[in-house]
């Protein structure tokens, strides 16, 4: 199913030049048997005609809604004395609906609110003004204990009861502000009255609104209605959240998930979301905050892609929501189904590396050092996208002397993959992970290369600062998307290669300080041990050196003490 303002363009460009087409859209295109449509007046109606059709017929090759679940939704029913309720179902018989919710705590919280600041019913009786007049109720405990008005005994009158449900319709849309003012109005005229008790009630109510004003409706500075859509897209899927605000509140917030059969372009998949908002919510606000323009224009209504300011601060938070409703929809799969979960994530970072290989086996390398001292590497194996912590090897640097992370890199690669290939070359991974920049990886390669096996996996940089991947045969970096399970993925086994390095240094380094005699020579503090320790590399290496070199770096006094305590 699909709109367009040219049926004829629309239609011809799956037939005219099917070379042009993608693997999926040809398959779609092989599938055709018929071809229906329907005219209607304006781009706005294709929009909801289309989304009420996808939503009936479930299209195998269209954007499809993910998310089915009902909302719930706060609903001031029809007729005398209405009532005001929680409900997962929207009847059209009069009644007023607000939401829907995307959280139901949320909802209910607002309720819990609203019974405690108005007097309104609870029941389910039929109540009108005629049944009260005969006397047909008698007043329950809800009545007795101050939380309803006992408007089925005629307590309160209709216009006053209308009048709370008019309060909590305002509050309801939106309205906090005006509702506080007029509160704070009737509260000034109830005590000019001298009728202290209403001044009273107004006042508590006033209190009421701002406590909950500031706990559960974020503010903005804008105090323009706008509704803020945003997208999120990981693969084929695509992530939004929908912001509705009216007189600066934010006063809904709902989250959707979309599922792309085919490659659509990202316009098309955001006017779909809006379509869907429209379909739940109704009218929307005359402006619409997006992160780019849709590709279906709507009349009347204006449409802003901001880059600084208020708006851009709510497109911002707009985002934000998305991107956590993808990652609990992520931790949501991967506790129902761990494995699956993995494996898709294996998938997606084969796709994102071009590998012919999935990456089942992968391991990553870092170095660790200061100043040359203590030197060590760290190797963590990753089997199946969770680590293997038998397989994890730690190295002492032997053949480089001070802080040399490219020729440390080099050694430990090379060290790893010759051993390997003597006692398991069955066992070499399919993709390598050099935590560093393209000198750290250019080294690694060349490791490899000695060993002849570039051919048989795929090595790739991480750069730390910029979260880039980095190969060897591109001079561009390639930036994964940060809410990617393949940069996820990448980023566990760098940051795990990074913790296990880090630990087995300091433990080093410990050892060093407890075991080195150094720091026992009167005149040899911490700056000249360190000056030592870098241009010689170890203490050993000090003992040994000729007695010119050590008096060059400390004066003769000093590199004799030192000679005695080493020979000691």
């Amino acid at each position: 199913m699909g709109k367009a303002k040219d049926l004829h363009k629309r239609v011809a460009q799956y037939f005219v030049s099917p070379d042009r087409l993608n693997s999926k859209t040809r398959l779609l295109v092989s599938r055709i048997a018929d071809a229906r449509y329907s005219v209607v007046d304006t781009e706005a109606d294709a929009l909801l005609l289309e989304n009420n059709l996808i939503k009936q017929y479930k299209p195998k090759y269209n954007i499809l809604l993910k998310d089915s679940k009902t909302y719930p939704w706060i609903c001031v029913s029809a007729g005398d004395f209405p009532r005001v309720f929680l409900t997962r179902r929207v009847t059209r018989d009069g009644s007023r609906y607000f939401g829907p919710y995307s959280s139901v705590n949320h909802a209910r919280y607002l309720l819990d609110f609203i019974g405690r600041a108005w007097q309104l019913r609870s029941c389910n009786l039929k109540i009108t003004s005629d049944a009260v007049l005969r006397g047909r109720f008698r007043p329950c405990l809800e009545f007795h204990i101050g939380k309803c008005g006992g408007c089925c005994i005629g307590r309160i009158s209709k216009e006053s009861y209308d009048e709370q449900i008019n309060e909590i319709v305002a509050l309801l849309s939106g309205g906090v502000g005006s509702l506080i003012r007029d509160c704070r109005e009737k509260m000034r005229q109830a005590s000019d009255n001298l009728d202290f008790e209403s001044a009273q009630m107004f006042k508590d109510r006033i209190e009421s609104l701002e406590k909950h004003y500031s706990r559960s409706v974020v503010t903005s500075a804008t105090s323009d209605d706008t509704d803020v859509f945003s997208l999120i897209f990981e693969g084929s899927e695509a992530f939004g959240n929908f912001l509705r605000i009216r007189g600066g509140s934010i006063v809904q917030s709902l989250n959707l998930g979309f599922r792309m059969q085919l490659e659509e372009d990202q316009a098309v998949v955001l006017s779909e979301f809006i379509a869907e908002i429209m379909a739940k919510f109704g009218t929307l606000a005359k402006e619409i905050t997006v992160p780019f323009l849709p590709d279906v224009q709507l009349p009347g209504i204006e449409y802003r892609t901001p880059q600084k300011g208020d708006r851009f601060s709510l497109l911002q938070l707009s985002a934000k929501n998305a991107r956590e409703y993808a990652l609990s929809v992520g931790r949501q799969r991967e506790r129902a189904n761990p494995d699956e979960y993995r494996r898709a994530g294996l998938e997606e970072l084969k796709n994102a590396l071009g590998m012919t290989e999935l990456p089942v086996h992968m391991e990553c390398f870092d170095n660790s050092n200061i100043l040359g001292t203590n030197p060590v590497a760290a190797c963590v194996v990753f089997r199946d996208g969770v680590p293997c912590k038998k397989d994890y090897r730690k190295f002492k640097i032997k053949t480089v002397i001070g802080a040399n992370d490219y020729a440390s890199m080099k050694e430990i690669v090379n060290r790893r993959y010759s051993r390997m290939l003597k006692e398991n070359p069955e066992d070499i991974p399919q993709l390598v992970v050099i935590d560093g920049g393209r000198g750290q990886l250019s080294f690694a390669w060349q490791a490899l290369a000695e060993l002849g096996l570039t051919s048989r996996l795929t090595v790739v940089g991480l750069a730390e600062r910029l979260e880039e991947v980095i190969r060897v045969s591109d001079p561009y970096p390639l930036f994964l998307d940060r809410n990617s399970r393949a940069l996820r993925l990448l980023q566990q086994i760098r940051d795990e290669a990074h913790r296990f390095g880090i630990s087995f240094h300091r433990d080093l380094r410990s050892k060093a300080q407890i075991e080195s005699v150094l720091h026992t020579v009167k005149g040899v503090g911490p700056k000249t041990e360190e000056r030592l320790l870098l241009h010689f590399g170890s203490v050993a290496r000090i003992g040994s050196a000729p007695a010119g070199e050590l008096e060059a770096l400390v004066g003769k006094a000093l590199a004799e003490r030192i000679k005695e305590a080493l020979y000691e």
